[in-house]
């Protein structure tokens, strides 16, 4: 696989792609971020988008991880001494779970956020930028929360950071989509460049495959999750035996197999007893999916499956909190 298609392996959209292929010419030592707002144990939705910097790393770029508590504060996250704790954790989990800690820089908002040059500059940007605008970068991060004047600065350090961390790329979900097309709107009006961006998916709803996957509403997998808990949740998932099948709803068992197994690991196997038809073994995607949809693949070994190779992606992160608590 080459370096334009690591980059961009399960992006949902890539802006522009000019510019990423540009990039992908040339990718040693160009640096890429993701920033995270310190809020708690990483869980799947965290972890799409480190596998996503994980293929930028394979591709020869470097990882910028920026631990975001400033964000994180004015998110009604808790105290900085909260945060920052929650930081570090997050930090020892990224690493656990396969970042390369020699290619990764972890970044706090803090060391530059606060500075008179930051500041001056955020300062200009809400002169360039009307309120309208920002709220609609903040409408799909915020969620149903009352707007508060923190929500509209927020988006607008976001597309700072770019500059600040000197960025060739910007990566995040589909749910930062606004924020950063708002960053390559109204940088260059205040003397800096845009950056390209890419965009990755948001898993559905482990449970109905409706909206989206959150720590907050609904069922998650995280680090936290024993072997046990993470098991249950996956065998409960919603898993019919189509990819899309019907209106708006998405398979998140086969989410989670394109998005999360088959980038980390070469091949699947699928045990099952002779009597069933024995072992099958898959070293794509789209084989076992469409097994799956012809009836070749049960639903049930599907989960099962899909349970063991999610748990010994999670395992080291596991393991690093039982350290880090003691």
């Amino acid at each position: 696989m080459d370096a334009y298609e690591l980059i961009t392996r399960n992006a949902d959209e890539v802006v522009t792609d000019e510019e990423v292929r540009e990039l992908a010419a040339d990718p040693d030592g160009k640096r890429a971020y993701v920033g995270y707002e310190p809020s708690g144990v990483l869980h799947l939705g965290h972890l799409l988008t480190a596998n996503k910097l994980i293929d930028l790393q394979d591709a020869g770029m470097e990882v910028v991880v920026l631990l975001a508590d400033v964000h994180a504060y004015l998110n009604g996250k808790g105290t900085f001494e909260e945060i920052r704790e929650t930081a570090e954790r997050m930090r020892a989990q990224f690493l656990a779970y396969g970042l390369e800690e020699d290619k990764t820089e972890f970044v706090y908002g803090s060391t530059y956020q606060l500075e008179e040059e930051y500041v001056l500059d955020l300062h200009a940007l809400e002169l360039e930028t009307t309120l309208k605008r920002a709220q609609r970068a903040m409408a799909e991060i915020q969620g149903g929360e009352t707007a508060k004047v923190s929500h509209v600065v927020y988006p607008l350090m976001q597309a700072l950071d770019i500059e600040y961390l000197d960025l060739d790329l910007a990566v995040g979900g589909m749910d930062q989509r606004k924020v950063h097309m708002l960053a390559r709107e109204e940088l260059p009006s205040i003397g800096y460049e845009s950056r390209p961006c890419l965009h990755t998916p948001i898993v559905a709803d482990l449970t109905t495959g409706e909206g989206k996957m959150s720590s907050s509403a609904g069922v998650t997998i995280s680090m936290e999750d024993s072997t046990q808990e993470l098991e249950e949740k996956v065998n409960s998932a919603f898993c019919p035996p189509t990819r899309n099948p019907e209106g708006d709803l998405e398979n998140p068992v086969l989410e989670l197999f394109e998005y999360h197994v088959f980038p980390r690991f070469e091949s699947i196997t699928v045990e099952r007893p002779e009597k069933y038809g024995g072992d099958l073994t898959y070293e794509s995607y789209e084989t076992l999916a469409a097994d799956l949809e012809s009836g070749e693949l049960h639903p049930a070994d599907a989960k099962g499956t899909l349970a063991s190779y999610l748990d010994e992606l999670i395992a080291p992160g596991r393991e690093k909190l039982r350290e880090l608590r003691g």
